[in-house]
């Protein structure tokens, strides 16, 4: 843990002893640690020297110290660790900030230098669009908006460890899907796992293109209309037209249909929710309202087409609705999906 401090995993150890504890002497950590005594002192000499440790002599009869004077040993103290610790963190930090800045440098002479002075690079190598799809990743430090296609050859979603990367470094992803991708094995399972890390999910009639954007900053799209599984690809830089791929997002953002934690395959639960649907209710209304059909619907809960439609039917009585239009729009207005 605080390697990223310089320490070694042996001097932290020995500091974590030290603060936990009023004083300590070299035997006594050796023994505790099961390192040689010279070992430790050495450890303890070098803690000292970066100001991380005291060292003090205490009157010790009978005792031999070889690292003070006769007939003392030698006492070693923690150093508060915010006072210790505290500048080194500080100046890491001016540091990264430092090195983040020449990074944004080096990113624009390196982009002039490439494109020629361009807002749009082009790369047609599936090896280079994969390494720059996981790049895209992670440069973001707020957001990914992203919308997604049935066809992935280039990059699969079990294969995008930068997504999981970033979602535990703090980036929220905001993902429209296409309706009939949630038809295929294991989709469902998929956008579940996202709802449950904190990743937000929405489901569109259609996607006419797959891209995906790191915050205000960059984003990344196919190169050629309709070749949704050819690997050439464009990036855009922050410019005029990454404003508008942005706008578009938010705008089919505002009008994909959310999914919630509702939409999950069915395991035979029947928990009555405080909205007055069991979870089985929950998740056949969700799947419905997100567009799925009822037979892909079924697939996806595990239980017959007949049982997706007899439940359908009893919500609509619940609701006092005559269609699924009308129960769609009364769902939403009590919050039941």
């Amino acid at each position: 843990m605080l390697s990223v401090l310089g320490l070694g995993p042996a001097e932290e150890e020995i500091y974590r002893l030290l603060v936990s504890r009023a004083g300590a002497t070299a035997d006594q950590l050796a023994d505790e640690t099961c390192r040689a005594p010279g070992e430790t002192l050495k450890l303890l000499t070098a803690l000292a020297a970066r100001g991380l440790a005291a060292a003090a002599p205490d009157a010790a009869d009978g005792l031999d110290g070889t690292d003070g004077e006769p007939g003392t040993v030698t006492v070693f103290t923690a150093a508060p660790p915010a006072v210790a610790l505290g500048g080194t963190l500080r100046q890491r930090r001016d540091d990264l900030r430092a090195a983040e800045e020449a990074l944004l440098a080096l990113t624009e002479e390196y982009r002039n230098a490439a494109s020629g002075g361009s807002i749009v690079e082009v790369i047609t190598d599936p090896a280079a669009v994969r390494h720059r799809f996981m790049q895209l990743q992670e440069s973001a430090r707020h957001e990914i908006r992203a919308m997604m296609v049935p066809e992935s050859t280039v990059v699969r979603r079990e294969h995008n460890t930068a997504e999981d990367a970033g979602v535990r470094r703090g980036v929220l992803y905001r993902t429209i899907v296409q309706r009939d991708m949630l038809g295929q094995p294991g989709m469902v399972g998929e956008a579940l796992a996202a709802l449950a890390s904190g990743q937000h999910v929405s489901v569109a009639e259609s996607v006419p293109v797959k891209f995906m954007i790191a915050d205000r900053e960059l984003a990344m799209l196919p190169l050629l209309p309709g070749r949704r599984t050819a690997p050439a690809s464009i990036l855009v830089h922050h410019s005029g037209m990454l404003e508008a791929l942005i706008a578009y997002f938010e705008l089919a953002w505002e009008r994909a249909y959310p999914l919630s934690p509702n939409t999950v395959d069915g395991d035979g639960v029947t928990e009555v929710r405080p909205d007055g649907l069991d979870e089985m209710d929950a998740r056949v209304l969700a799947l419905v309202l997100a567009g799925l059909t009822d037979q892909a619907a079924a697939g996806q809960l595990g239980v017959s087409r007949r049982t997706v439609q007899r439940r359908i039917g009893e919500l609509m009585l619940k609701a006092g609705a005559e269609s699924r239009i009308q129960l769609g729009w009364i769902a939403a207005r009590r919050g039941w999906a």
